[in-house]
């Protein structure tokens, strides 16, 4: 019996040995398998992107022309001074960003900003040439004493104007997934956070112009001159102006990546798109100067002067007016990234508009928007895991 239960008891701590070294096995399999799945999830998906890049805006910018009923005489020969005063239509943004993903987290929290910036200077001067006046004496019908003009018919525009705009976001967001779209993978971030937003112009126009300059003459017959009058107008108007809008309020966006083809370890090719909308309560400032001055007279052959008599009138409001105004706000972007392991390249075309942002009014106030929409590129590194 002793014997018996000897070899019962050497089978038992066999099969208690053999089970304690199945299962370290299966334990050692566990971990190894959930570190190299661990490890893997780590390698695709870092906990910290940051992105720079750059964009080339279209400027939907307006703002009521500067157009003084003085200068309603402009000579058709001479080009229209609108396009001339036009605002800037490009700028060249800057752009950064960063964002979080703790690691087995789908909450996703960023930070980005948007700098742009332009200038814009155009000086455009229109002339005609006109020829000497030549008289005629009878008592001296051999000289032909010669009249050289005292002035000209000219259109004198010039125009300066510069732009900046600084868009900042915090948002903190959560990664909901594609699966409502039929994929297993990609990114879909719902965020809510804050914008700030800051929106300055300046511009400086002058106008000059002489629109009927002409000689004016009399005949003796109809061969003889023998008198004459040079008859001129000096217009000149100017505008100095500088608008602001600053606004803060809350923000939505939606920002999703679709993988196409490939793996982030070989290289992978996503869709990427989304849509924001903010609500932005700030104030407009817009401080306009403008005169308009008119001088008219003649130069005369038997005095070698003339007469000539100004008027001028200036800004008949108050220069500064504020304002406190919402403003709503909607963009959009479309595009494509490439990504290998933990680098990727993002380019498309984004859109944001700005609804009654800016006082683009001279003498009274007028709401217009201001819009930036082009194409972009950006380059992210992706950091952690």
């Amino acid at each position: 019996m002793s014997e018996i239960s000897r070899n019962s008891n050497k089978v038992g701590k066999v099969r208690r040995t053999q089970l304690a070294t199945t299962s370290t096995i299966a334990l050692l399999a566990y971990l190894q398998g959930t570190f190299v799945a661990s490890a893997a999830e780590d390698t695709s998906k870092p906990s910290i992107w940051i992105e720079l890049g750059g964009q080339l805006s279209r400027l939907g910018d307006g703002e009521e022309t500067f157009a003084p009923s003085l200068f309603n005489a402009r000579p058709s020969i001479f080009d229209p001074s609108q396009p001339i005063e036009r605002p800037n239509r490009y700028s060249l943004d800057e752009t950064g960003a960063i964002s979080l993903q703790p690691n087995h987290s789908s909450w996703v929290f960023s930070a980005a900003v948007r700098y742009g910036r332009s200038t814009s200077k155009k000086h455009v001067v229109q002339q005609t040439t006109p020829p000497a006046f030549y008289k005629y004496n009878p008592n001296y019908p051999s000289s032909h004493p010669v009249e050289w003009p005292e002035a000209r018919k000219f259109a004198d525009t010039a125009a300066h104007r510069s732009e900046s705009h600084l868009i900042v976001d915090f948002q903190a967001g959560k990664d909901v997934g594609l699966g409502m779209f039929g994929l297993r993978d990609g990114q879909s971030v719902v965020s809510l956070g804050v914008r700030f937003a800051q929106f300055s112009r300046r511009s400086n126009i002058s106008l000059k112009s002489d629109p009927d300059w002409h000689f004016s003459y009399k005949y003796r017959s109809s061969s003889i001159k023998f008198a004459y009058k040079q008859l001129y107008h000096s217009n000149m108007a100017g505008l100095t102006a500088a608008r602001s809008f600053h606004g803060l309020g809350p923000s939505l966006s939606w920002k999703a990546s679709a993988p196409m083809a490939g793996d982030p370890q070989s290289g992978e090719l996503s869709l990427d798109f989304g849509v924001n909308v903010a609500v932005l309560v700030g104030r407009q400032r817009t401080e306009v100067h403008h005169q308009t001055t008119s001088e008219s007279g003649v130069f005369h052959d038997l005095v070698r002067a003339g007469y000539r008599y100004v008027v001028s009138q200036k800004s008949a409001n108050p220069p500064v007016r504020t304002r406190s105004v919402t403003v709503p706000n909607v963009g959009a972007l479309a595009g494509a990234s490439f990504r290998i392991e933990n680098a990727k390249v993002s380019f498309g075309y984004r859109a944001d508009f700005f609804f009654g942002a800016m006082d683009g009014g001279i003498d009274a106030r007028k709401s217009y928007d201001h819009n930036f929409y082009g194409p972009f590129a950006t380059i992210s590194i992706g950091l952690g895991g």
